[in-house]
């Protein structure tokens, strides 16, 4: 970045906070300075005066990003997103997270002069989210907080891990690149590197026992691009391989309301004559479907692939057995 000589002491403020904000590593005094073109005395006076919340660690200064506010505004339309943001968020998460509840009492009150009503469900949608009657988990909780300062700092973390409940505990060395929510298991995901097996791995943050967030830093490479990753996937699963085409074919009592909504990016439907509905996409890994193949029962049947039909038709079996017991 080519120096900038500041005009006034206010501008000089700003411009060591959006520096601060830009270099998430810190800087010194002397780099401030050289970058806004004064003397190195002058930010540490300036330093002062600045209310954001920075901290000093050796001769670096950084911005608590945990304690950090932003100010933001929105238009009417724009407030309507954020309350259907809300209550996905609200209503599809398992958890109480009183971070997610403070976000959206805020914006309530930010939206009260604007828009009342819609300022009025977004407290709803805060109190669903820390109310006692929801489960509180505090090492998900923690879990979920130094994922998001490890990933917004692009620091290491050391993750132990249970893959389930029987599973035994492993440590991994791990540099977050995404964190996905997944609404169908009202869950969220952490996506990264993962040591020792030097792969992109996912982790699903309710499983992560405890967190450490390390000072060693990372880049996330060019070439990783969530949505790419994703694009593929019915939900969170994704594989290196190609793509498989899934054909499903709905009955006619059930194809308008198939119909009416977008499943995948990749879906192609057919009306065929008899008011059935051909449904096909390419995904990345078809066993994902099948809870919501399964909320179809009997008004849908997989034509392919062979071994997602086989599966659906094992599965069929087993029901006959548990219905016939008696």
């Amino acid at each position: 970045m080519s120096a900038q000589i500041s005009q006034t002491k206010a501008e000089r403020l700003i411009q060591i906070e959006a520096l601060l904000l830009a270099h998430p590593e810190g800087l010194s005094q002397s780099e401030i300075a050289k970058r806004l073109g004064v003397h190195r005395s002058t930010i540490l006076r300036n330093l002062a005066y600045i209310s954001a919340p920075i901290y000093q660690d050796g001769n670096r200064y950084f911005i608590d990003r945990d304690a950090y506010l932003v100010n933001v505004r929105f238009s009417l339309h724009e407030a309507l997103a954020i309350h259907l943001a809300a209550r996905l968020l609200a209503t599809r998460m398992n958890h109480q997270n009183p971070h997610g509840a403070s976000a959206l009492r805020k914006l309530g009150l930010a939206l009260e002069s604007l828009a009342p009503r819609i300022s009025s469900h977004l407290m709803q949608s805060a109190d669903m989210m820390d109310d006692p009657q929801w489960h509180f988990d505090a090492i998900y909780l923690e879990a979920l907080e130094k994922i998001t300062i490890a990933w917004a700092g692009q620091l290491k973390a050391n993750l132990w891990y249970r893959a389930d409940q029987s599973a035994e505990e492993k440590i991994y060395l791990f540099s977050p690149y995404f964190i996905e929510p997944y609404a169908i298991g009202q869950s969220a995901y952490v996506i990264g590197y993962s040591e020792p097996q030097n792969a992109l791995r996912t982790y699903k943050i309710e499983r992560i026992q405890r967190v450490e967030v390390l000072r060693d830093r990372y880049e996330i490479p060019d070439d990783f691009h969530p949505r790419n990753l994703l694009s593929n996937a019915w939900g969170i699963w994704y594989t290196e391989g190609d793509p498989v085409e899934v054909v499903l074919k709905f009955t006619p009592r059930v194809a308008s309301r198939v119909g009416e909504t977008r499943w995948h990016r990749s879906e192609q439907v057919t009306r065929m004559d008899d008011g059935s509905l051909l449904w096909r996409a390419w995904i990345a890994e078809p066993q994902e479907m099948m809870p919501w193949i399964r909320g179809w029962g009997a008004e849908v049947e997989v034509l392919s692939p062979d071994t997602l039909r086989q599966a659906m038709a094992e599965e069929a079996l087993r029901l006959i057995k548990v219905y016939n017991q008696n």
